[in-house]
């Protein structure tokens, strides 16, 4: 009997991938693209439909069951639609699965990436057995997708879980069209942008700024870079990254007093350096959020690491079997409570 399979799309701001897995979850091809966002949504969607081409026609002994395209918010599920996410500059209204519909005539699906990379965690991750769970997409933005009573929840319109919108601040780095927003603190390009307000005002003042002295450009500084110096004991690249932390808190402490949820599990940026924001982020959690909801709820790294998006464009593309349970390797298992 032929072989089934699927295949996922995921579709970030800084990189995309197209994979193909078996209902459990087998990875049988990959490949990882850079996302040139500069060149338009039409390059890049060519680009994703010649390599799902190919892996297509290396799978010839398989039969190609359905596709699974997650992508950054807003967007719409039902109508397949992405509507201009603020990491993706240029896609606007893009009717994404009908590309690939129409190239290879199985079922397309399309999710938020929040919502699907808490799909992964919750089944096969940091989010397993839990109920009531938050995931925190911290990358290039920030998302939220909720595990509420067991089911996905996604709002009225697909709209629930842009937490990065929230305003924290009256000014700040911005992140989603927003001043102070929760994703000007807590995301990669937001980190990048509190650097160069950090740095800027210290080299008015005369300050020193560490190994960030020899930057020439600071507008082309990254969080990599941060991370790093950070990891290396530089004063203010802590700085920044205890900020960054500090907001953080704030908006997981509201998290917390809404929705009341037994497990946070945070991706990307946080998942790659949890020390650098667990301990600020800790102290204002206890100052922040109720109390008795505080203490049920545990804030951890996601475990599937760089395979993440692979699950979670999967788990799109498989919608009928996210609720089983498969025994898939996990990347990080340590799974500790953090306030």
């Amino acid at each position: 009997m032929t072989n089934k399979f699927y295949l996922g799309i995921d579709i970030g701001g800084s990189k995309c991938v197209v994979v193909a897995g078996t209902e459990t979850m087998e990875i049988l091809e990959q490949v990882r693209i850079p996302t040139e966002t500069e060149q338009g949504p039409e390059y890049m969607i060519n680009i994703l439909l010649d390599h799902a081409s190919k892996i297509f026609d290396k799978l010839k002994t398989h039969t190609l069951v359905s596709i699974g395209i997650s992508c950054g918010g807003p967007l719409n599920s039902e109508t397949g639609l992405i509507m201009s996410p603020p990491n993706l500059p240029g896609w606007d209204n893009i009717q994404i699965t009908q590309f690939f519909t129409k190239r290879f005539g199985v079922p397309v699906f399309l999710h938020n990436d929040a919502n699907a990379c808490a799909l992964a965690e919750w089944r096969f991750g940091a989010g397993k057995g839990t109920q009531n769970m938050i995931f925190l997409t911290f990358g290039t933005g920030l998302g939220a997708g909720m595990i509420l009573n067991g089911k996905l929840y996604t709002g009225t319109n697909n709209m629930a879980g842009e937490i990065g919108h929230i305003r924290l601040a009256e000014d700040g780095p911005s992140g989603y069209g927003k001043q102070g927003s929760f994703e000007g603190f807590c995301s990669g390009g937001g980190i990048a942008r509190l650097a160069q307000l950090v740095i800027s005002q210290k080299m008015s003042n005369g300050e020193d700024v560490g190994f960030l002295n020899n930057v020439k450009d600071i507008k082309k500084i990254t969080t990599e870079q941060l991370s790093n110096a950070a990891n290396a004991g530089d004063k203010t690249a802590l700085e920044i990254f205890k900020i960054s932390g500090k907001y953080l808190g704030v908006g997981i402490s509201i998290l917390i007093d809404i929705l009341n949820p037994e497990r946070i599990v945070i991706g990307s940026v946080f998942a790659r350096n949890p020390h650098l924001f667990e301990a600020i982020c800790k102290e204002v959690i206890e100052k922040e959020a109720l109390k008795p909801a505080s203490e049920v709820c545990e804030i951890v790294p996601a475990a599937l690491g760089d395979q993440l998006g692979d699950y979670a464009s999967l788990c799109v593309a498989i919608p009928e079997n996210i609720n089983q349970d498969f025994n898939l390797p996990i990347v990080n298992q340590n799974v500790s409570k953090k306030n």
